[in-house]
């Protein structure tokens, strides 16, 4: 509910704060979303009575429907950079730093992974740490990053961040292996015929 509310606050601003039905639209959109959720009216009503006694969320008021706002940066204590972040990771899941830069544009633009880097490592300093730095998955080459708004990142959430590719490499390897080895025995043939066409000479 929250990374919504501060989607779409910067993506459709026209239309927020978000009006119920509209927020378990984008709840349950299907795109820009990890893991892809269908909720109903009482699953969203729920979830924003919690936001809601935590500070995170309040009802916005002059509208005969009833609209709901976030408060993210100021509860959390985290500059506007950092709530884009946090949304980011919460509706996409864990990332690495490059990946939140592209997947962040439309809420911030940061200027290079560099700050992106930046505003992550504020975040995992903060008391409590607002994110968490994954172990490297195997065969990846960046660590990921997890929000803690929800509390601790599951063991099971981590191993789930290893890329595709990774399970890929050690096939890739051996294949890229077995091309190396058979270059080698054609470039071998190739030297002994040399060789013999020369004796033959």
């Amino acid at each position: 509910m929250l990374g919504v509310l501060i989607e779409k606050q910067a993506t459709v601003p026209d239309t927020y704060p978000l009006s119920l039905n509209a927020l378990v639209a984008g709840c349950s959109q299907k795109t820009a979303r990890e893991p892809v959720m269908a909720l109903a009216d009482g699953d969203v009503l729920e979830a924003i009575d919690g936001l809601k006694s935590l500070s995170l969320v309040f009802e916005g008021s002059g509208s005969r429907v009833v609209k709901f706002e976030h408060n993210a940066g100021r509860v959390l204590g985290v500059p506007g950079q950092s709530v884009a972040l946090l949304a980011t990771l919460i509706l996409r899941g864990p990332q690495t730093a490059a990946e939140l830069r592209l997947n962040c544009e439309r809420l911030h633009r940061f200027a290079d992974i560099s700050s992106v880097e930046g505003f992550l490592d504020e975040l995992a300093a903060k008391e409590p740490a607002r994110v968490v730095r994954l172990a490297r998955a195997p065969g990846s080459r960046e660590p990921r990053w997890a929000h803690l708004l929800c509390g601790d990142v599951a063991p099971t959430a981590q191993a789930a961040t290893a890329p595709e590719a990774a399970t890929a490499a050690p096939l890739q390897w051996e294949q890229l292996e077995a091309r190396v080895a058979a270059l080698e025995a054609q470039v071998a043939a190739l030297r002994s015929g040399a060789v013999a066409s020369g004796r033959a000479e």
